[in-house]
Formats: structure tokens, sequence, C-alpha cells
């Protein structure tokens, strides 16, 4: 939260006209650094259950009686939280809000653990085996956490390198440039990446010397229009130009 804190104030300072793919890099950077959190948390719960599994203690029934309700309202507050940062996902996507849903639904599901752990050590503390409710616990935690903290690393990383579209995305594309073939004579290459929750596409054709720019600029704005509603936030840019400017187009 924390990271996500600082680069929402970063983009709130930032100038207009300072970084004109937007912030999406600093969103993608923040969702990795909540993975890595992830994952660094479930290092030191990994180990300290594995401390409780040599060296079982039992459970103080004063603390339990205090920690019971405290987790009742510490999982109601954190489940709304999740709920809420979805729904707002939902609506309005981004790398950001994407993050701190998962890391709410992460926490969420460690209290209800917690919760259920304690209940079930107060009720079953007559048995000497009850000391290990704790640990059990603890890996349904380390789990969970390895799930999420995985998923938040292994999605955003890509990003951070400007990988190309996926292959349905880039079907798209191609399935529209076919259907207008007869518009343009060549067609020298596809250049995307994504900035936070904005994919920007670049797309380079070659035109028949004697067409007139109205033509093609006529051409062009249909094929922006229709990619950018099959594409939902999309920014298509149709770039006119010959066989020798394209041959240094970066792949």
């Amino acid at each position: 939260t924390a990271f996500a804190l600082a680069i929402l104030f970063k983009m709130r300072k930032s100038g207009q006209f300072s970084y004109d793919y937007g912030m999406g890099k600093f969103e993608t950077i923040t969702r990795v650094a909540t993975g890595a959190v992830m994952l660094v948390s479930l290092i030191i719960i990994f180990y300290f259950t594995f401390q409780r599994i040599l060296v079982p203690e039992p459970l103080q029934h004063g603390s339990a009686l205090f920690s019971i309700p405290l987790m009742i309202a510490i999982s109601g507050v954190d489940t709304y939280l999740w709920r809420k940062s979805y729904r707002i996902a939902q609506d309005d996507p981004s790398p950001i809000l994407e993050s701190q849903w998962r890391l709410r639904r992460a926490k969420s599901f460690a209290d209800i653990s917690v919760l259920l752990a304690l209940v079930l050590s107060f009720s079953l503390s007559g048995y000497a085996w009850a000391a290990y409710i704790d640990p059990a616990a603890s890996f349904v935690i380390i789990g969970f956490l390895l799930l999420a903290g995985y998923r938040e690393i292994s999605s955003s990383i890509p990003e951070l390198f400007d990988r190309t579209l996926e292959e349905e995305l880039q079907l798209v594309i191609l399935q529209e440039l076919a259907g207008s073939f007869d518009r343009y004579q060549e067609f020298y290459g596809v250049r995307s990446r994504r900035s936070g929750s904005n994919i920007y596409i670049e797309i380079f054709l070659g035109f028949d010397p004697e067409e007139k720019m109205g033509e093609i600029q006529t051409f062009s704005d249909m094929l922006k229009r229709s990619l950018e509603l099959k594409i939902p936030g999309s920014v298509v840019c149709i770039v006119p130009t010959s066989g020798q400017c394209a041959r240094h187009i970066p792949p």
C-alpha cells in the first residue's frame, strides 16, 4: 500500500508532458514490489511456522479472548477493501488497483485462516495436538501468498520489457488489416507496448504514392476507430511509411 501511495503521489505531481506514455511503468513496478513483499512475507511466515512445529506452544487463553474479536474486525475490514478495490478495478483497470485487490484478497484469506486457527485452538485446547493447528493454518497462508506473489511478479515482468501483445489481440489486428487489404499496398509490421491499463499500437503501412493524403487519412481514421473499439484501452496510430523507412522499425 505504501508503494501504491508513493506512485500515486508521483503521478499527481508529474507534468502532463513529462511522460508521453503515462505512468504505466511506475504502476507495473508497484505491482512487482507488491508481489515481492508477499514472497518476503512468505519466507518469514515459513520460518516461524517451522519453529512452531519443532517447539509447539500451547494457546494462551487470555490472548485468544482478545485476539478472536480483533481478527473478526480485521477480517471484515480487509474483505470490504478487497471487494471495493475489485469493483473499482473492473470499472477502471490499472496495475495499481490490480495489485491492491489481490493483496487485500491475500490478507482476507490470511485473516480468516488465523481466525479459524484461534477458534479451533481455543475450542480444542484440551488436546495436545491442538498446538499444531496454528502451524497448519500458517501453511495455508504460505500457499496463498506463494500463489498470489508469483502471479503478481510473473504477470508484470513482461510489461516492463515492452513485451508485444497477446496472440489473440494480434489476430484482431491482422483480421482487420486483411479485411482492408485493397486500401494499402504494403504491410511493414506492428509495434505495440503497454503502459498501465493502456495499450499503444503502431501499424506501419505503405500506400500508393499517387494516392491523395486525404484519402489515406480517411482510411487511417476508420482503421483506428475500428481497432480501438475491438481492443479496449488501446490507442492506435497508423503510420504511412516506405520500405526504406520500414527497415529501421525495431522488432
